[in-house]
């Protein structure tokens, strides 16, 4: 195990920093990134960039490294400071958790990882590996270590691989508590970098964009001045700025040389370079430098994100809250309480059917101020079928010669003319008095169904049973309240003496004050009688007709809908009656998980707060 930061620097900046490193890694370990992103820092490189070993100076552990892709899926790397610990470190994906003792054993493990998430091969993965790594020789630090930008796909890799490292660097680096760590080495052209144009697509401001550039051995002579002058933020200014770093490379590691050795040599480098020495003052270059740099970016980062989590905990946490009173309150588990359940569930049901019909429930319709519209157009078609009948009337009663009167009304000679002609225009009324039935019926099953769905919205088999029964009890209803329409209509054959005296104008009364009608019996006067008879008829139809639909199809169907699930708590099947919706189940269990979540996020940050005061 290597050094690469002293324990001395690290006991200086672990009471300050610790605090909000720890909060974002309790918040990362209750999995609280589900319901929203934290602040972070990745580590994005072209291949052969020096990626690898910049991470292995910080950490102080060698990781994965050859040629092409070695970082196949991304690597969260939690370096947390520990004050009299050696080193340990446990590595987690998946539902696997592995406690590593050596150091020399990461790179191992972080390889058999990558190819149960990625597959054996160099195919990539979006999952994420995680490897805590706790010391008194690190600094305290999360970094995620991205797979590098591949230009060219090798053998066995896919043709689009370059697309599919491209979009899962995005992925991370597109959010906006991201921190984009870019290495770039700089003996190459930084503006033509594919790291660094990605990093700038998402963040073209430069606002959360911090630059590593490596391998400054390797810049050819007489260049030194640009590299000083892309580190001062001359050529491509980052508000984060730039750091030199000179780690260790693949001859370094073949002859042996260890990361605490290759950090006292980049400090030698730097102290004894004729252009870059200085930077040291300026805490431009070195590994501890950048360490130093990256943490309290880091930290800066998390506090100034704080209120914006805070708000958004809350406001999630408030918005699963309410979404998880719905699928609250199951059935208990003993037949009792199941009975119980059952009884009030039911009498839930009828309550609200009750308060439909009595027109005190609204869904989103309103059903009484609909059906009023319905048998507004029913007494507007009796309205309109008088205008027709005054012709009808003279040509009916043109066809008879005039008869006595026998069993006929005041004014007719023959009852069988009345008859007809009562029939005839009255007939005619009885398709648009079925039409209205067949709407009152299709209007009232449908907010019954709307009353069903919503009580019984947990239970299918009680959502079943109550609507079957309410398209039978309405078909039922509509059978019986077509009887009586039918034979309503017959009926329209008679009424009183005085209350069709009373229907009759001054001008056709010949001898007013009589009530016996006697006076009426001529043949001129049969369509204006015939007219006021239907005038009788309309009233009676325009009242009778609503009546008997409204009785029928919405309060009797109440009643016996209401009945008929009452009779459910007779039954022994009460299990299947409560069975819930399997996915209603698994919902509520996903809303507890993330309420509980959001509460431990939510009490976490307060007690920070309250602690920092």
């Amino acid at each position: 195990m290597s050094e690469p930061i002293s324990g001395q620097f690290q006991d200086q900046m672990a009471e300050r920093v610790r605090p909000y490193i720890d909060l974002i890694d309790y918040l990362r370990s209750i999995g609280i990134e589900k319901e929203l992103p934290l602040p972070s820092i990745a580590v994005v490189g072209d291949q052969s960039s020096g990626k690898s070993s910049v991470l292995e100076a910080l950490s102080g552990v060698a990781l994965p490294r050859g040629n092409g892709i070695v970082t196949r899926c991304p690597l969260e790397l939690r370096l947390c400071y520990v004050s009299g610990v050696a080193w340990k470190a446990v590595i987690s994906y998946r539902d696997k958790r592995i406690n590593i003792g050596d150091p020399s054993e990461v790179a191992g493990h972080v390889k058999e990882a990558q190819n149960e998430l990625a597959g054996e091969g160099v195919g990539i993965c979006d999952e994420l590996i995680s490897l805590k790594i706790m010391s008194s020789s690190v600094c305290d630090l999360t970094l995620i270590d991205l797979p590098g930008i591949a230009r060219v796909p090798v053998q066995g890799q896919p043709e689009d691989i370059g697309a599919q490292i491209k979009r899962l660097i995005l992925k991370i680096l597109s959010k906006q508590k991201t921190i984009n760590l870019v290495v770039v080495p700089c003996n190459v052209d930084i503006a033509t970098t594919e790291a660094l144009k990605m990093a700038k697509e998402v963040d073209p401001e430069g606002t959360r964009t911090l630059a590593i550039l490596t391998k400054p051995d390797l810049i050819d002579r007489g260049t030194e001045k640009d590299v000083l002058d892309i580190v001062r933020n001359k050529i491509i200014p980052l508000n984060m700025g730039y750091v030199i770093v000179k780690c260790r490379g693949q001859k370094q590691i073949n002859d042996g040389v260890t990361i605490n050795d290759a950090i006292e040599e980049e400090r030698d480098f730097f102290e004894n370079h004729d252009e870059f020495s200085s930077l040291l003052d300026e805490e431009r270059v070195t590994t501890k430098c950048l360490a130093a740099r990256l943490t309290q970016t880091l930290v800066n980062h998390i506090q100034k994100s704080m209120p914006q989590m805070a708000d958004q905990i809350k406001q999630q946490l408030w918005v699963y809250q309410t979404e998880l009173t719905k699928y609250e309150g199951g059935p208990p588990v003993d037949p009792v309480g199941k009975r119980k359940y059952l009884i009030e569930v039911i009498k839930q049901f009828n309550y609200k059917i009750d308060q439909l019909c009595r027109g005190e429930l609204k869904n989103d319709e309103n059903l009484f101020i609909n059906m009023q519209n319905i048998f507004a157009k029913w007494f507007e078609k009796l309205g309109h079928s008088r205008a027709g009948y005054h012709k009808m009337t003279q040509d009916v009663v043109n066809e008879f010669d005039q008869k006595h009167r026998g069993r006929e009304l005041p004014g007719f000679n023959n009852y069988t003319l009345f008859e007809s002609v009562v029939q005839k225009l009255v007939g005619e009324l009885k398709n648009p008095a079925m039409d209205t039935l067949q709407k009152i019926k299709d209007l009232v099953q449908k907010h019954f169904f709307v009353v069903s769905k919503s009580s019984f919205e947990n239970y299918p088999c009680l959502q079943r049973f109550s609507m079957t029964n309410i398209d039978d009890i309405q078909k039922q209803q509509l059978t019986t309240v077509m009887d009586r329409i039918e034979e309503q209509f017959e009926m329209e054959m008679y009424t009183q003496d005085e209350i069709f005296a009373r229907t009759l104008t001054p001008a056709q009364k010949e001898t007013p004050g009589k009530t016996d009608c006697s006076g009426y019996d001529t043949r001129s006067k049969y369509p204006e009688l015939l007219n006021s008879y239907f005038e009788i008829v309309v009233q009676r139809l325009a009242d009778q007709v609503p009546m008997l639909i409204r009785y029928f199809i919405l309060k009797e169907s109440a009643r016996i809908l209401s009945s008929e699930m009452l009779g459910l708590l007779n039954r022994e099947d009460l299990d299947e009656m409560l069975k819930e919706e399997s996915e209603i189940g698994r919902k509520r269990e996903a809303l507890r998980d993330k309420v509980k979540r959001l509460g431990l996020a939510n009490n976490k940050i307060s007690t920070l707060w309250d602690q920092s005061g």
